[in-house]
């Protein structure tokens, strides 16, 4: 569970980026979160992976404060950032392993989950050359790969689809609602709204740091019938 309450960040003391931004993400949910650029997606984001602090509000992941537990609420989650451009020195397969030393995964068990992952992301053969030769959607997958090697019971991932080929971001969706089957949360932004469309059980729409709407699609499109959600979300952003 995720659990944002009256969270705020301003930047440079002027630009508030959230503004008192509350919801609640349940167990078993994937929940779209959709704006558009500069909405305060990423600072939300930032926020609740401790990268950033609020400079009002709290978020707890499972229970427990980013703030002021941050070592356990950080062992509830796995991170996929809007840049995939790190730890480039490293060959694949050392940054595997790093990731799964950080979250003591032991030996037989990580090299079990390397195996499975790359073959779904079709990353066997890159696995022994450094990042820093990889294209962007390589590297994007390496980043996941990362992130699902301790199976976190969240995941916070930031426009995770970008840059992926077709095959891949399928195998994404699907672990994503695999994910959730098994009573786990997923949390994206994105900027495709057929994904979200089809994805999620929930989306949150949020502009000029302020949430405009939280609740499933259904709920959306009754408050505008017959209408695309692209075409809903033209109008509803227009207006703020």
């Amino acid at each position: 569970m995720i659990e944002i309450k009256n969270v705020s960040k301003t930047y440079s003391g002027k630009v508030k980026a959230v503004k008192n931004l509350s919801m609640t993400i349940q167990e078993g949910e994937i929940i779209g979160f959709i704006g558009p650029n500069g909405a305060g997606k990423t600072s939300t984001i930032k926020m609740m992976t401790g990268i950033l602090s609020p400079d009002e509000g709290e978020i707890l992941l499972n229970g427990l404060n980013i703030v002021s537990n941050p070592l356990e609420a950080k062992k509830q989650f796995g991170y996929v950032a809007d840049n995939p451009d790190i730890f480039l020195r490293l060959k694949g397969i050392e940054y595997l392993n790093f990731m799964a030393d950080i979250y003591h995964v032991e030996v037989s068990l990580r090299r079990e989950r390397i195996e499975k992952y790359a073959k779904v992301f079709e990353m066997e053969k890159a696995l022994g050359d450094k990042i820093l030769s990889y294209s962007h959607g390589m590297r994007q997958k390496i980043n996941l790969m990362g992130v699902l090697i301790h199976e976190p019971k969240i995941w916070i991932l930031d426009e995770p689809l970008t840059g992926l080929d077709p095959q891949s971001a399928y195998a994404l969706k699907e672990l994503m609602r695999e994910q959730t089957s098994k009573g786990n949360t997923v949390f994206f932004s994105t900027h495709v709204l057929e994904v979200a469309e089809k994805l999620c059980s929930q989306i949150a729409l949020i502009n000029h740091g302020e949430i405009l709407f939280k609740g499933t699609l259904d709920e959306l499109k009754s408050k505008h019938p017959g209408e695309s959600l692209e075409s809903i979300f033209l109008k509803v952003t227009s207006h703020v």
